[in-house]
C-alpha cells in the first residue's frame, strides 16, 4: 500500500503532471488528426504529419508541414483550435496555479508580505482560479474574433459563416500564440491591413502577457508604483521588446524588396508592427522570413528566444527571466552584493533558477540544432532560426519545415514539446524542491572571466 501511494504521489508531482498532461492532449490530438475525416480526401494523413501537427497545436507552436488551409478538412481545422485552445488553457491554468503552489512553499514572513501586495490567492480556491483563467480567454477571443469577423465580412467579400470561422479560429490563433491561420500564405495578403493585423497584434500581446500580470493590471492599471516586482518586470520588459524589436524591424527591412521594400509607407509601418510582435512567439508570418536581411534573422533570434511573460501563452525563457538576469548583471558589475528591483531584495535561490532555465534553454536549442544540421544540409543560420523557433514555441519559419526528414521533424517535435512544458516544470521543480542545508562548507573563489 505504501508503494502504491509513493508511486501516486510520485506521478501527480508538479514536475511530472504538467508533461504528462500536454502529451494525452498530444496523443488524443494525433489520434483524431489521423482519422480520414480530417483531410479532404480518402486518405488518412500520415502518422508523422498528424503527430507534428498535433504537437505543434496543442504546444501554440504554429510550425507546419503542411498547408493548414488546403490539407486539412473543416473537421481537422476544427481540432487545431481545439487543441490550440485546451493547450493555451492549460498553460495558463497550470502555469498560474504552479505559480500560486510555489508560492505557498514561501516562510510565513513571505508568504504574508506576497499576499499583501498582490492579493493572491489561497492555494485552495483552484475552481475560482480555472473559471476567472477561462473567462479573461473567452472574453479576449470573443472581443477579437468579432472584429476581425467583421472586417473579413466587409473588406473581403466572406459569407457571415465564412467570416466568423475566419474571425474565430484567428483569434483563438493569435490570443494562445499560436500562430496557425486559415490561409497558404498565413497572413501575407493582409501584411498592410491594420484592421486585421493590429488586433491580431493586440491579441497577442493579451494572451502572451500572462494572466497574473492581467489580472493585477486589471486592478490596478492605475496605480503602477503599487505593482508587484513580477508585473513591473513583465510590462516593462515587454514595452522596451516591444519597440524595439518594431524599431529594428523597420529600420532593418524598410528598403528590403522582398519584405517592406514594394508596400506604401503606411504598410510599412503595419508591417513592421506586426514584425516587432509576432517573434515574442506568435508565429505568424505577414512577410517572407525566408527574404529577411541577415541582421533581421538575428535580431529574431534574441526576441524569439526571451518570448513573453510567465504564465502566460507565449514561450521561451520570459521576460521575467531575462530582466532579472539583467538587473544581475547590473548589480555585480556595481559591485553590489544583493541585487534589488523596485525595492525589493531577489533571493539567491531565485537567480539561481533563472540561470538553470536559461542554460538548460541553450542547451537544448544548441542539441537540437546540432542534430537537424547533421541530417540535412541547409546552411546553420536557418536551421538555428528553426530550432529557436521551435524551441521557445514561437511558429516562425524560414520555409524549411516541410522540406526536412523524418529525423528532423521529430526534433523539432521534441524541442516544440521540452520547450512548452520544460520551462514551467523545471521552474516550479526546483523552487518546491528548494531546500536548505543546516551547515556551510568551507568557501573557495574558482578564477572567473
Amino acid at each position: 500500500m505504501k508503494r502504491v501511494r509513493r508511486l501516486w504521489n510520485g506521478i501527480v508531482h508538479p514536475a511530472r503532471i504538467v508533461p504528462l498532461a500536454f502529451l494525452a492532449a498530444v496523443l488524443l490530438g494525433a489520434v483524431l488528426l489521423s482519422l480520414p475525416i480530417s483531410t479532404p480526401g480518402p486518405t488518412r494523413p500520415p502518422v508523422l504529419t498528424a503527430a507534428f501537427t498535433s504537437v505543434s497545436a496543442v504546444c501554440v507552436t504554429g510550425l507546419t508541414t503542411v498547408d493548414t488551409a488546403t490539407y486539412w478538412s473543416p473537421f481537422g481545422q476544427a481540432v487545431i483550435v481545439g487543441l490550440i485552445q485546451v493547450g493555451g488553457f492549460g498553460i495558463m491554468t497550470l502555469a498560474t496555479l504552479l505559480g500560486m503552489l510555489v508560492g505557498s512553499k514561501l516562510r510565513l514572513r513571505s508568504s504574508l508580505i506576497a499576499q499583501a501586495e498582490t492579493h493572491t490567492l489561497n492555494i485552495g480556491d483552484v475552481r475560482h482560479v480555472v473559471r476567472r483563467v477561462a473567462i479573461t480567454m473567452l472574453a479576449f477571443e470573443a472581443v477579437f474574433a468579432i472584429m476581425l469577423a467583421l472586417r473579413f465580412r466587409a473588406r473581403y467579400g466572406d459569407t457571415w459563416a465564412e467570416a466568423v470561422w475566419h474571425g474565430v479560429f484567428h483569434s483563438i490563433s493569435a490570443f494562445n500564440n499560436a500562430g496557425f491561420a486559415l490561409y497558404s500564405d498565413n497572413l501575407m495578403g493582409f501584411v498592410d491591413d491594420a484592421w486585421i493585423m493590429f488586433p491580431i497584434c493586440v491579441a497577442i500581446v493579451a494572451g502572451g502577457i500572462g494572466f497574473p500580470v492581467l489580472f493585477e493590471l486589471g486592478r490596478r492599471w492605475r496605480q503602477p508604483r503599487a505593482w508587484t516586482v513580477h508585473t513591473r518586470l513583465t510590462v516593462y520588459g515587454s514595452v522596451v521588446l516591444l519597440v524595439a524589436g518594431i524599431g529594428a524591424f523597420l529600420a532593418l527591412e524598410w528598403t528590403n524588396g522582398g519584405t517592406l521594400g514594394g508596400l506604401t509607407a503606411w504598410g510599412k509601418i503595419v508591417g513592421g508592427v506586426t514584425g516587432g510582435v509576432v517573434p515574442r512567439t506568435a508565429g505568424f508570418n505577414s512577410i517572407d522570413y525566408g527574404q529577411i536581411t541577415p541582421e533581421t534573422m538575428a535580431v529574431n533570434y534574441v526576441l524569439m528566444f526571451i518570448g513573453g511573460g510567465s504564465a502566460g501563452t507565449a514561450g521561451g525563457i520570459k521576460v521575467t527571466t531575462f530582466f532579472l538576469l539583467a538587473f544581475v548583471i547590473w548589480s555585480e558589475v556595481r559591485g553590489e552584493r544583493d541585487t534589488n528591483i523596485a525595492h525589493r531584495r531577489i533571493g539567491g535561490d531565485t537567480v539561481r533558477q533563472a540561470l538553470t532555465v536559461v542554460l538548460l534553454a541553450l542547451a537544448a536549442i544548441a542539441v537540437g540544432t546540432m542534430a537537424i544540421l547533421l541530417v540535412t544540409d541547409y546552411t546553420l543560420d536557418v536551421v538555428l532560426f528553426e530550432t529557436i523557433s521551435a524551441f521557445a514555441t514561437v511558429g516562425l519559419s524560414t520555409g524549411i519545415t516541410p522540406n526536412l526528414p523524418p529525423a528532423a521533424e521529430i526534433t523539432l517535435m521534441v524541442l516544440m514539446y521540452v520547450g512548452r512544458v520544460g520551462t514551467i516544470t523545471v521552474a516550479s521543480a526546483l523552487a518546491l524542491k528548494s531546500r536548505h542545508r543546516h551547515f556551510h562548507l568551507p568557501e573557495e573563489r574558482p578564477v572567473i572571466g
